[in-house]
């Protein structure tokens, strides 16, 4: 324990005291505060979960590639843009105090808040790459993906926002499915990293540390979001019960494939993203 203290580098000592000081304030301050305070509060986590990888593994994205950690911030806000425009028409979320701001300023606050969320997947999920639980999955059922199932999951893919948009109070869920069915045979076409070249060798890992890291995510946007002002709740017909913070508890499940898709949307926009040790 005193060893990996000892290599816990200094940005991540910095993340961890913005957590320290950004949660009792976001938690503890009256009126209008998370819009400042959300981006800070994620970053912390986002360095001290770094700091974490680089007293575990020796590196990280950070120390790694500079360059790529800055990326996945840039990419990560139109990313999330995107999940918004969808939810314009599912109406799956909304947030809490919205008329307290300006469309403009409302774009830039939500823009600033949003690009943190791409790297907090990533870094958690590096995080998780490792562990003996994950490392199991290095040796599993082979998969190969053929022109056929490739073609089958784009069309599975396309079926599934097309049924979303005609019928989104019955299959809104596909939100965080469908881009994984239409990005994965992209990205192998593309040459690009892939679910399926990993799986051709039975290579799991890649699917686990993504699905604990976005959990692990998921987790924490719920916990802090639930003392947040402004906040975010669901509309989520059929499963709106068991509610852990303002989350329903099946719906924790989405942060599984969404996950996935994050990984995806990275490998097709950024070339060095297959650098990531995930």
């Amino acid at each position: 324990m005193s060893e990996r203290l000892a290599k816990f580098p200094k940005h991540g000592w910095f993340g961890l005291a913005l957590v320290a000081i950004v949660w009792p304030l976001n938690w503890g301050l009256d009126g209008l505060r998370t819009h400042l305070l959300f981006a800070p509060l994620w970053v912390g986590y986002v360095l001290a979960v770094d700091g974490l990888c680089v007293s575990r593994n020796g590196s990280s994205i950070l120390t790694r590639s500079p360059r790529l950690f800055a990326q996945l911030f840039l990419l990560s806000a139109p990313g999330w843009w995107l999940f918004e425009l969808v939810n314009a028409r599912l109406g799956n979320w909304e947030y809490l105090s919205r008329e307290a701001f300006g469309d403009v300023e409302y774009f830039v606050l939500s823009t600033i808040s949003f690009s943190t969320v791409m790297p907090a997947v990533f870094e958690s999920a590096e995080l998780f790459r490792g562990v003996a639980f994950v490392e199991r999955f290095a040796n599993g059922p082979r998969w190969r993906a053929t022109n056929a199932r490739l073609a089958v999951y784009a069309i599975v893919g396309l079926a599934m926002i097309v049924a979303m948009l005609a019928k989104p109070r019955v299959f809104y869920v596909f939100e965080w499915m469908s881009l994984v069915f239409l990005l994965e045979p992209l990205a192998h076409v593309l040459g690009r990293r892939s679910f399926s070249r990993d799986l051709e060798r039975g290579d799991w890992r890649t699917w686990m540390s993504l699905w604990l890291g976005g959990l692990l995510c998921g987790f924490f946007w719920e916990l802090w979001n639930f003392r947040s002002d402004p906040k975010w709740i669901y509309h989520t017909p059929g499963v709106e019960f068991w509610k852990l913070f303002e989350m329903p508890a099946l719906g924790y499940l989405g942060y599984l494939p969404f996950a996935m898709e994050l990984w995806l949307f990275a490998q097709l926009c950024l070339p060095r993203a297959r650098e990531l040790r995930i």
